[in-house]
């Protein structure tokens, strides 16, 4: 079904669009489309924007609460250009090298994943000798489905036929049937038999909502990036961008509403459907109406069908859920730390030995009888910002982020709950030992950890999980679902709940598929990029 509903800007009065939530997806939408002509009011429910990709602070120390990986920098760079300016003027970004550093559970050897192709290419045939050649093999796949990815699929929303039409689609179904039916750890396999190398390749599943053995194997694009690309990270946190996000969406005009709870979406009668009409909102007690041409939830999906919908007009009522799979959950830890920490660079991952044992509890929905939610010993990821970045710690002084990945699951629990708090203790004492700092815990002056009961609460997410729905090979491309309610007319979603997925790069984009829609723009490729205006700020 397509619809389109440009804004009709004859009169002067621009059609009004009101976005649901404020995280990155909510803010790139209403700055999109507000830059195309919409009348934008953005509603958030906490008292600042960014979502997931929020910020805590406490003592000095500041903590991004959400993502902390930049890949895909193109996609920044084509969103910054489509509001008008640039990566360049609104982020500070450093190139990380290492990119990240992993520790294996055996004998806790560490290695490190650097800037440079050719020192990632020597490092794999150090890890397996003669793999420089099925490296090489690897990584041009990578590449080639990365480029074939961003022209055909990533920037669609599936209306026609026309994202497998085009030659370069033709010329490799072939190899795209495989990469969606074959699992990214047996693809892997396919090049590697080092188990070490082999967990490398398999965790940026984890990023993406799934695991190694569940995600197909079109996610090995991900390598292409950062085993050749290098890793990046914006000066200050990534609250920086979601600072940008805010500053172009106001300066493109969009109310922004914080602290204010979307109860209902608002209908009428139009047809044989209908129509939405705005949304009921809730703000210190009191209950207001915003009128509204079309409305953008950017909220979780889930909670949009299922609590601000009427069952008649539900799109994705409560029992199609039971056969959709969550991305994780996880338990964050938020360490300060005194003094210096030597020797962790700004990403680390920890994997153990039982691998797929360990994606096999975070999967599970819940323990066995009798069994913790997870082992003492587990895969994690440790970000430690000020290794790179001063300003995010007092002096002397450094922060950890610890992201501890778990079932998604709110009876887990949430801040200050039992099983939480026995997860953090773990995670602390397996990094002490596996990156040898025996003194860790004695030098933690700030500690907060929170889990997926906090998730279900503060972002209204669908069984707690940290990410959204898992890229599985029935939840990817055009079997993820719509971004546009079969139900209700100018109701469309935005974020990772919908296409194209998970990830800041995928929620920018799903902001510009949304805007591709209300314009009955069925291309494949991204929107052409606006030339630059006299005035724009410097984008040099």
């Amino acid at each position: 079904m397509s619809e389109t509903a440009q804004p009709d800007t004859s009169a002067g009065h621009p059609q009004h669009a009101v976005v649901i939530g404020g995280g990155v997806a909510g803010l790139a939408t209403a700055g999109l489309l507000a830059r195309d002509g919409y009348r934008v009011t953005l509603v958030e429910q906490n008292p600042e924007v960014g979502g997931r990709a929020g910020s805590w602070s406490s003592e000095g120390f500041r903590f991004d609460t959400g993502p902390s990986w930049y890949l895909m920098p193109e996609v920044f760079d084509h969103f910054f250009a489509m509001m008008g300016s640039s990566t360049a003027a609104e982020l500070d970004l450093e190139t990380l090298d290492p990119g990240y550093r992993v520790i294996f559970e055996k004998d806790h050897e560490a290695v490190d994943i650097r800037a440079q192709r050719e020192a990632n290419r020597a490092l794999f045939e150090q890890l397996e000798p003669g793999s420089g050649p099925a490296f090489d093999r690897y990584l041009a796949s990578a590449e080639q489905t990365l480029d074939l990815a961003t022209r055909s699929f990533l920037y669609t929303n599936f209306e026609n036929l026309s994202a497998f039409s085009s030659r370069a689609v033709i010329a490799r179904a072939g190899t795209l049937v495989h990469l969606l039916t074959r699992s990214l750890h047996a693809f892997a396999r396919d090049h590697f038999t080092d188990s070490r190398i082999l967990r490398i390749l398999g965790y940026p599943a984890v990023f993406l909502g799934s695991s190694p053995f569940r995600a197909p194997a079109i996610y090995h694009l991900m390598s292409g990036l950062d085993l050749n690309g290098g890793v990046q990270y914006p000066r200050g946190g990534f609250t920086e961008l979601v600072q940008a996000l805010a500053r172009l969406a106001d300066s493109a005009g969009v109310t922004i509403l914080t602290e204010t709870r979307v109860q209902e979406i608002t209908t009428e009668s139009a047809g044989r459907r209908a129509r939405a009409t705005g949304v009921i909102t809730e703000r210190c007690g009191v209950t207001s109406r915003i009128e509204a041409d079309i409305v953008v939830s950017a909220a979780d999906l889930h909670h949009t069908e299922t609590r601000l919908l009427p069952p008649a007009l539900q799109s994705r009522p409560e029992r199609s859920w039971k056969r959709t799979v969550p991305g994780p959950g996880t338990v964050l830890v938020f360490l300060g730390i005194r003094g210096e920490i030597p020797e962790l660079p700004h990403h680390t991952l920890l994997f153990t030995e039982d691998w797929e044992g360990n994606f096999q509890r975070i999967d599970a929905p819940a323990p066995a009888p009798g069994e913790p939610w997870l082992p003492d010993q587990t895969s994690l990821y440790v970000c430690h910002p000020s290794a790179s970045d001063a300003s995010v710690a007092p002096p002397g002084h450094s922060n950890l982020f610890v992201l501890v990945p778990a079932p998604s699951n709110p009876d887990l629990g949430g801040e200050g709950d039992a099983e939480v708090e026995r997860i953090t203790d773990a995670a602390i004492d397996q990094i002490a030992a596996w990156a040898k700092i025996p003194d860790l815990r004695e030098r933690i002056v700030v500690r907060r950890s929170i889990g997926p009961r906090d998730f279900e609460r503060d972002f209204n997410a669908w069984r707690g999980t940290a990410l959204g729905l898992a890229h599985t090979t029935a939840q990817s491309a055009f079997f993820r679902g719509k971004n546009v309610s079969s139900k209700v007319s100018g109701l469309y979603y935005a974020g990772a709940t919908t296409v194209p997925g998970i990830g800041l790069p995928m929620c920018l984009i799903s902001a510009e598929l949304v805007l591709k829609r209300l314009r009955g723009d069925r291309s494949s490729a991204p929107l052409p990029e606006p030339a630059p205006a006299l005035g724009d700020r410097d984008t040099a």
